[in-house]
């Protein structure tokens, strides 16, 4: 029986050969414009472009301005979750952390620490207050990663016992009321403006920045993205991979007591119930940003650009007068959809 010639001498039909130059030259174009790269950019601009048109209050230097205030919170605080979920982690804690490095930093500021005892008091400066607080959240998220890593606890449930345990802290230590008064120079932290931008912007750029050295620059951001990849790998190759979570969730918690300064500060007054759903928030703008909640995939700057979708969508619903229960559906379906749309991208790959 005669064999076909393209089979005998290797080569491949002419059709053939047009049909794989086609796709390989689509696969090319895909490659290099990627749209799932630049999904939440798109996103960002057709939602501020739907609320321009919607409110005419919405492009206005005085909103603009009020939004990029109070998203520098839920940045500072998704930053630090960005880590943790590029380890394939999760933190429900950082509302309850940052409602208690807040009351703490604001308690020292206002009323120092007394001992009866010895008949002694100690004052805080604005300085010594807010070291105070960056070091209560810094050692809660290490005391995370510890009991994750030491007793082999899931993210989620060691995490969740320390939005209960700081949350009743905070109460503790407020005695359930607000710590008020705290002073010109340190609401200055939250409202104050730096060469024409507002101070929290600033020091949510200079997270941003810091953030975005450690995972491209570093070796242990490098750590970061292998344990996220493939933890058994990483720990075969000489990873200590307990010591990259502890670190990841210290940072964590010292961003979230830095969230906590900030609104003390915007609000001068650092309230019991401060807090409550921002693990909501910054969960939102990691997945949305296009980090995989699998772990190993996703960047600093993506999850940026999910803070800001929250923020202007929460800024635009309330422009809109639309009802704060409904707020809670619209932005819950948001975080589905981001999720779906991670999910499709991971079989994709």
């Amino acid at each position: 029986m005669p064999q076909d010639i393209h089979s005998v001498t290797g080569s491949t039909p002419p059709a053939t050969e047009k049909r794989l130059a086609t796709e390989s030259s689509g696969a090319t174009l895909l490659t290099r414009f990627p749209i799932a790269r630049f999904q939440s950019l798109i996103a960002l601009f057709l939602l501020c472009l739907a609320l321009s048109i919607m409110s005419d209050k919405f492009l206005t230097f005085s909103n603009l301005w009020n939004v990029m205030r109070q998203i520098s919170v839920n940045i500072c605080i998704s930053v630090g979750m960005t880590l943790i979920v590029l380890t394939a982690g999760i933190d429900l804690s950082v509302g309850s952390v940052l409602a208690l490095c807040g009351a703490i930093t604001a308690g020292l500021l206002k009323n120092g620490i007394e001992i009866p005892s010895q008949n002694l008091f100690i004052g805080f400066t604005v300085l010594g207050a807010i070291l105070a607080g960056g070091v209560t959240g810094s050692a809660l998220g290490a005391f995370n990663g510890w009991a994750i890593t030491r007793f082999n606890v899931p993210p989620f449930v060691a995490t969740l016992a320390m939005l209960t345990v700081a949350r009743g802290l905070t109460m503790l230590w407020t005695g359930g009321f607000p710590i008020s008064g705290l002073g010109d120079t340190f609401l200055f932290i939250g409202t104050g403006w730096f060469l024409g931008i507002p101070v929290p912007v600033w020091i949510s750029i200079i997270v941003i920045a810091l953030a975005v050295f450690l995972t491209d620059k570093t070796r242990i951001g490098r750590y970061i993205y292998a344990i996220g990849g493939n933890e058994n790998a990483s720990r075969l190759s000489g990873i200590n991979v307990n010591r990259v979570k502890i670190i990841v969730y210290t940072i964590a918690g010292a961003l979230a007591a830095v969230g906590g300064i900030m609104v003390t500060s915007r609000l001068d007054s650092a309230q019991p119930n401060a807090g409550i759903s921002y693990e909501l928030d910054s969960i939102a703008a990691v997945v949305i940003g296009g980090t995989s909640l699998s772990g190993g995939r996703g960047s600093i700057l993506g999850t940026v650009l999910g803070a800001l979708i929250i923020g202007v969508l929460n800024n635009g619903l309330v422009l809109l007068n639309v009802s704060p229960f409904w707020q809670q559906v619209v932005k819950g379906l948001v975080i589905l959809l981001a999720v779906i749309i991670d999910k499709s991208n991971g079989k994709g790959e």
